[in-house]
Parts: C-alpha cells; structure tokens; sequence
C-alpha cells in the first residue's frame, strides 16, 4: 500500500499529476487545494490514499496529512467515493469544510455537484464530531506560482476542470464571462475565482 510519495514532476493538471519517482509514472488523482499549491515543476512529496477496486487501483494524493485526513473521512461515508471525495475537497478547503460539517451547514454542503441535500444530512450525522477532533490546522492561502498562459488556454483548461467536478456547462460559460480575467491570469487564479463565485 503507497502511502506516501516523493519524486519529480512530470506532468500537472488541475485533476491529476504524473510523479516521476526513480524513472517510473505514478498517475496520483489531486484535488484543487493541492493543485494550486503545487509548482509546475521539480520535486514534490504527496501523501497518498490508494484506492484498491476490483477493475482499478487508483492513487489519490494530498499536499497534507490534513486533506489526506478529511478525504478518509469523506469516503467512510455510505454513498461518497474517492471520486466525490476528491471533487469536494477540490471545492471546500479543509478549514471551511470542518465549519462546514460541525455547523450543520447544509446549505454550503448542498451546493458542491454531486451533494444533494440527503448526502449533506448524512455527511453532518456521521462527520460532525470527527470532524471537530481533527486538527485543521491554519491552512495558509499559498498562491501557486503558476505559468503564465494565453487567456484562451486558460480559460479552456479552467473549464474542462469546473466540468470535470460536476458543474454544467452553462454554468461554466457563465460564471467564466463573469469573471475579470486579465491575459496573464493563471489557471490557479481563474479557478479559484469561479470557485468563489460558484460556492456562494
């Protein structure tokens, strides 16, 4: 079982990273908290969840032991896998997420896609005292120092991403003419900006 992995980056996209370790490719699904955080290429070390499935075995990876913890936690729910765990952590940061569950606050749970208000009820049942006991930590707001790309290539990966997790692609269209993209924008930059939008 991999739990933790140290290499070079070989490839970075908004949904998944190619790790280079000792000349063999780990393809590791990542959640946008660690994407943004992470630098387009040179060293990196993750800490892993591998998920073992009768047709796959796929490695999840996280910047912390803290979102490593809440993705845990998340696929311990009836009803939540790896996929979805991944998409709401890629949502929610782990400080907002714990408010979130120890709250009760269906309302922010319910508008990540694939949260309906049932799946929200039993995540704040099941996770709200688990959720209270886990160190949060202060999750810094890291800016990513991220390549400078056209604005078309920006906004087109940004929308493959938003898409990928569950947002329709009206919604996308909309929420990206909204926003205030400058041609040297990051994809980090756009993300996090249609995130806001699309979470309030």
């Amino acid at each position: 079982m991999i739990a933790l992995l140290t290499g070079q980056i070989a490839h970075k996209s908004p949904d998944h990273l190619i790790v280079d370790v000792h000349g063999v490719g780990y393809r590791v699904m990542i959640p946008f908290s660690t994407y943004y955080e992470l630098p387009e290429e040179g060293s990196v070390t993750l800490h892993i969840h591998t998920s073992v499935r009768e047709d796959a075995i796929q490695l999840f990876g996280f910047r912390t032991r803290t979102e490593k913890s809440f993705f845990q936690l998340l696929i311990s729910v009836s009803g939540i896998g790896p996929k979805l765990a991944r998409d709401i952590l890629s949502n929610i940061q782990p400080p907002q997420l714990a408010a979130a569950l120890i709250q009760g606050d269906l309302h922010k749970l319910s508008a990540i896609p694939g949260i309906g208000k049932k799946t929200a009820e039993r995540l704040v049942l099941e996770l709200k005292d688990k959720a209270a006991k886990l160190d949060t930590g202060t999750v810094a707001a890291v800016e990513a120092v991220g390549r400078t790309l056209p604005e078309s290539r920006v906004l087109d990966d940004v929308s493959s991403a938003l898409q990928n997790l569950g947002y329709k692609e009206a919604q996308v269209r909309k929420v990206l003419a909204e926003l205030d993209c400058a041609g040297n924008s990051t994809v980090e930059e756009v993300l996090k900006q249609a995130l806001k939008i699309l979470m309030k």
